[in-house]
C-alpha cells in the first residue's frame, strides 16, 4: 500500500511542476511514443520510438530514452506513451521537440497498467510535454522516481529546397 501511496505523490509532484511551467504556453500538438524497459530495481532504462504530430506541419518521428532513478520493481513487455506538447507558440520548426527534458514519474502495472510522466526541457527548456502523460504497458511492475528522456530525430531532419531560378540565354 505504500507504494502506492508513493506513487500518487509522485505523480502529484509532477503535474504541478509541469502545469506551472507551462501556463504561459499554448498547445503544440501530441507526442506518441512506444518501446521496451529494462527495470534495475533502483531505476530503468526505455527506449521508445516517438511520433510528434504538430498542431501545425507534418508529424516528425524521434528516437527517445527515458532514464528513471527512484524504485522499479517488476518487468513490462511494452510501454506506450502519450503527451500533449506545450511549446511559446503552436507553430514549431521541424524537430524543436529534441533535446533532454526533466521530471517525475509513476507507473502501476497488474497485467496492464497505467502511469504517469510529467517532463520539460528540449528547444531552450520551453517545451512541456504533459499535464501528465497517458501510460498504457503490459507486465507486472511499480516505479516512481525521478525521470530524465533524450529526443533525438530518427533519421534525417528533412531540408527544406530554395527555388533556384534560371537564367535564360538568347
Amino acid at each position: 500500500m505504500r507504494v502506492f501511496a508513493g506513487l500518487a505523490v509522485a505523480a502529484a509532484l509532477a503535474a504541478s511542476s509541469s502545469q506551472a511551467l507551462a501556463q504561459n504556453a499554448v498547445e503544440a500538438g501530441y507526442l506518441e511514443c512506444r518501446g521496451q524497459t529494462q527495470a534495475f530495481v533502483v531505476g530503468s532504462i526505455t527506449k521508445l520510438e516517438c511520433l510528434f504530430r504538430p498542431t501545425f506541419g507534418r508529424p516528425q518521428a524521434y528516437l527517445g530514452t527515458i532514464r528513471r532513478a527512484g524504485l522499479d520493481i517488476g518487468w513490462t513487455d511494452s510501454t506506450v506513451l502519450h503527451w500533449q506538447v506545450y511549446a511559446p507558440t503552436n507553430r514549431l520548426g521541424p524537430y524543436a521537440l529534441a533535446g533532454s527534458y526533466g521530471g517525475g514519474a509513476a507507473s502501476v502495472t497488474f497485467g496492464v497498467g497505467v502511469g504517469a510522466n510529467a517532463l520539460w526541457g528540449g528547444s531552450n527548456s520551453t517545451i512541456s510535454l504533459q499535464p501528465l502523460s497517458v501510460q498504457g504497458q503490459t507486465g507486472l511492475s511499480a516505479a516512481a522516481g525521478i525521470a530524465g528522456m533524450d529526443l533525438e530525430p530518427a533519421g534525417r531532419p528533412v531540408r527544406m529546397h530554395r527555388h533556384r531560378h534560371h537564367r535564360h540565354h538568347r
